[in-house]
């Protein structure tokens, strides 16, 4: 009863949302409307896998869904609550796009504000053809775009969140390390700080998947996932040596026309690095290159892995020990921008 309540009310939250919107802005209409339509295909997730028409290996990816999510209560406390114990077939291969814009001489990516999330450095829709059509009109205000489709994202708590068929597509590794990230998120948000958030439960997500292989005595997935680690690390890497040489460019006394060459070079250059890194690994890497490299392209890129190094030395200071992690991570996030940023900094640093 607690959880149709819990749907009702859900459900009389966004239709209050469309009505608010419908005369401000079709943006938070399709919001509200996606999310409506998420919320309404949720089914339990014991329902599903006890359904006999569930195709086989369906209710097993669910059944470890079941057990990661446990666990994510038993050794990361990560919230106990009613997300992702609901599935939802949204018949499509990502739920949301997301749309990023950076200026064509800066990384530094445009913000746009909600009432919930604060200002974050994309925008999102349910709609790719949406997506695609904001992104073109941003390009054409000049600004460098770039559009991702996202499989997962988290409401921050206001709903139950539930596992989307979009995740289904993952390897075991990749389901769960998701869901850790996205519970994360209702552990700690500071509304306007897309990097910290992205980073922190990324972090999260790290931590957290390193004890699930841990406690499941597979050690060849273990060699998987610590592989794909050091290719994110010697990625980022490289991006964030590009980034250093571009900000060096855009700051430059220059003409426009010299710049854009020297950013044409530059981001040519890390093409052919993290090509060569993905072919030395021998996996699948291609979400690096989704879509062109440019400003807009490498700010995403810092918005989720940015603050890891700070967030990795938070944990190892913390003994590994969570609790210690959210709450040294919280107080740092009560602190304003600068002296954030100055705190991470010096993690960072060493």
């Amino acid at each position: 009863m607690q959880g149709d309540r819990r749907a009702f009310s859900a459900t009389r939250f966004l239709v209050v949302l469309l009505l608010s919107f419908s005369c401000t802005g079709c943006y938070y209409m399709q919001a509200a409307s996606g999310q409506l339509q998420v919320l309404r295909k949720r089914e339990p997730i014991s329902e599903v896998i006890e359904d006999a028409d569930t195709p086989a290996e369906l209710a097993e990816r669910l059944a470890l869904v079941q057990a990661a999510r446990q666990f994510s209560i038993d050794k990361l406390a990560l919230p106990d609550n009613g997300s992702y114990r609901s599935y939802a077939d949204i018949e499509r291969d990502f739920v949301v796009w997301n749309v990023f814009a950076a200026p064509e001489f800066s990384l530094e990516p445009r913000q746009w504000c909600f009432p919930v999330a604060g200002c974050v450095g994309y925008r999102g829709y349910f709609s790719r053809d949406a997506a695609y059509r904001a992104a073109e009109r941003l390009a054409a205000d000049g600004y460098d775009v770039a559009v991702g489709g996202v499989s997962a994202y988290s409401t921050l708590g206001n709903f139950d969140d539930p596992v989307l068929s979009s995740m289904m597509r993952w390897d075991d590794i990749q389901l769960v390390a998701v869901l850790f990230h996205e519970l994360a998120h209702q552990v700690l948000y500071v509304k306007g700080d897309t990097g910290f958030n992205e980073s922190f439960a990324t972090a999260v997500e790290e931590f957290g998947i390193e004890r699930w292989l841990a406690s499941q005595g597979r050690p060849e997935d273990k060699a998987v996932y610590d592989d794909r680690r050091q290719v994110r690390r010697d990625v980022m890497a490289l991006v964030n040596a590009a980034r250093s040489d571009l900000e060096s460019h855009y700051a430059a006394t220059l003409g426009d026309n010299d710049k854009r060459e020297l950013k044409k070079r530059r981001l040519s250059q890390l093409e052919a690095a993290i090509r060569s890194r993905l072919e030395q690994s021998g996996g699948d890497g291609s979400h690096w290159l989704t879509g062109n490299l440019n400003n807009a392209k490498l700010a995403s890129m810092a918005l989720y892995e940015g603050r890891l190094p700070a967030f990795r030395a938070l944990f190892a200071r913390c003994q590994r020990d969570m609790r210690c992690f959210y709450v040294q991570a919280r107080q740092i996030s009560e602190l304003d921008e600068d002296e954030r940023n100055d705190a991470l900094d010096e993690l960072a640093g060493g």
